[in-house]
């Protein structure tokens, strides 16, 4: 099922990432674009949702220095663009993928696309692992230990239904009981012609 290839690629990212553990270490794709093009927009999805985690992590340091902090605020706001235009690579697969499925009369659409429901996955990966780190974290009180594990239970269950919820998604696309259509984020901040802030530094 496609939400096990996802879960298994989230899991190998996460676990790259930490062996260096760094916000700035050099990011190398094991997929090839050509030859598994999903997996390897899988797996640079997830390693920005986990760089910038961190970097969310990094800047909630109440002692961070006000320069380096609007740094951070930039990258993270490169990052988030970053994150909806893969999620819009990841739609755009699928969109090909399906592209010879004709939707049945009574066919209809989801409160989101495939990979929005791919990038919830993901950063669940990412709770997931940080909650597991806490529940056994050697320094922390048995009280704390045994509220994250509670926490994390929870989250493995929120994986299972939503990875189940993909899949059922997907193959309904692929039999024609659903259908696609997605929308450009069309996000304004960014636009030097629809942000008024940036329009008047022109």
């Amino acid at each position: 099922m496609f939400s096990d290839k996802a879960n298994k690629i989230f899991q190998e990212v996460i676990k790259k990432y930490h062996e260096i553990n760094t916000v700035d270490q050099l990011f190398k794709n094991p997929y090839n674009d050509q030859e598994q093009l999903i997996e390897h927009l899988l797996y640079r999805k997830c390693w920005i949702d986990t760089v910038q985690w961190h970097y969310e992590d990094i800047i909630r340091d109440p002692e961070i220095d006000p320069v380096s902090a609007l740094k951070l605020k930039r990258q993270i706001d490169a990052s988030n663009q970053d994150r909806t235009d893969m999620v819009e690579y990841i739609d755009s697969y699928f969109l090909d993928k399906f592209k010879d499925v004709v939707p049945k009369d009574n066919a209809t659409i989801n409160t989101e696309s495939p990979a929005w429901g791919i990038d919830r996955l993901s950063i669940l990966a990412l709770k997931i692992y940080h909650m597991n780190e806490e529940a056994n974290r050697e320094d922390a009180s048995q009280k704390h230990k045994m509220a994250c594990q509670a926490k994390l239970d929870i989250l493995l269950e929120q994986r299972v239904d939503l990875s189940t919820a993909i899949n059922q998604l997907l193959e309904d696309i692929e039999n024609g009981d659903k259908y696609m259509k997605v929308y450009k984020q069309m996000k304004m901040y960014n636009d030097e012609e629809l942000n008024p802030v940036l329009r008047n530094k022109k």
